[in-house]
């Protein structure tokens, strides 16, 4: 299995990519942006439709932008109009899913492009899409662990970070930008569906047995690598999607981790405690 190069590509996405979801996802947990990412995704299948309509041969681009795209207008009419923010990410989530159907409906013959895309496909990391994931995890660590405290203190109590002295609007921007580009290039590995999943479901099993911030990130990290790991092995063995596999996987590490909460004896106190 690990000698085909389909799988050592997946396999180096899946230890890039898991990890630094786990990681991103601490936070996520910890602001409510679950839903913030799930649009992003969403948001993603307008992006493919139009770069397949276009020509793109690497709609790796079209999507990321387009999620760009997805992502401002979220800020934009959350600064702009009195809409609560889970109207605002139910309107352009829907909106952007109904531009993906409606141009993918006109293009017709791009079934399996499509399919990978929706479910995460082993098949389709190329060497270009490694590439990108490494660049993309060095970057990534680079910013949550040069600016640590910062995001913590902004996460648990964003008033008191400005009078820190904490340049809040420019570093929540900055996160939401790497989150976006997570999300867009970690497609490829669980698909538009499920790729929320790899964010929430590690962070929330670390959250099980954590009492503090960094542990709560290590756990995070180390369960995003057997959930991406052990999902494309799943996915392999059985033939089966590779997204949902890692998933399966993940819920895995969630009850595991529920149940070792308790037997510890775990007093789940908030992480974001100094």
């Amino acid at each position: 299995m690990i000698t085909e190069p389909f799988m050592q590509r997946a396999f180096l996405a899946a230890l890039l990519l898991a990890p630094l979801c786990g990681l991103l996802g601490v936070f996520v947990t910890a602001r409510k942006m679950a839903f913030f990412s799930d649009t992003i995704a969403h948001g993603a299948l307008a992006g493919i439709a139009l770069g397949l309509w276009i020509g793109f041969t690497n709609l790796t681009i079209p999507m990321t932008i387009f999620s760009f795209i997805v992502a401002a207008a979220v800020l934009w009419l959350k600064q702009n109009t009195e809409l609560l923010n889970d109207t605002i990410m139910a309107l352009l989530l829907s909106g952007s899913v109904a531009v993906g159907i409606v141009v993918l409906s006109v293009l017709k013959g791009h079934r399996r492009e499509i399919n990978s895309y929706l479910f995460g496909d082993i098949l389709a990391v190329e060497p270009a899409d490694v590439w990108l994931a490494a660049g993309l995890f060095g970057v990534g660590c680079i910013i949550v662990f040069s600016r640590l405290n910062a995001f913590a203190l902004i996460t648990a109590h964003e008033d008191l970070a400005h009078v820190a002295g904490i340049h809040v609007r420019g570093l929540n921007l900055l996160f939401i930008m790497l989150l976006t580009v997570t999300v867009a290039v970690s497609i490829r590995l669980l698909g538009i569906i499920l790729v929320t999943s790899l964010l929430v479901i590690p962070a929330a099993s670390a959250r099980n047995l954590s009492r503090n911030l960094r542990q709560q990130l290590i756990g995070s990290f180390i369960i995003g690598i057997l959930g991406g790991i052990g999902g494309i092995v799943l996915s392999y063995e059985l033939d089966a999607p590779c997204g949902p596999a890692i998933v399966l996987v993940c819920i895995a590490c969630f009850l595991a981790s529920m149940l070792l909460g308790k037997v510890r004896g775990s007093s789940n106190a908030p992480v974001f405690e100094k």
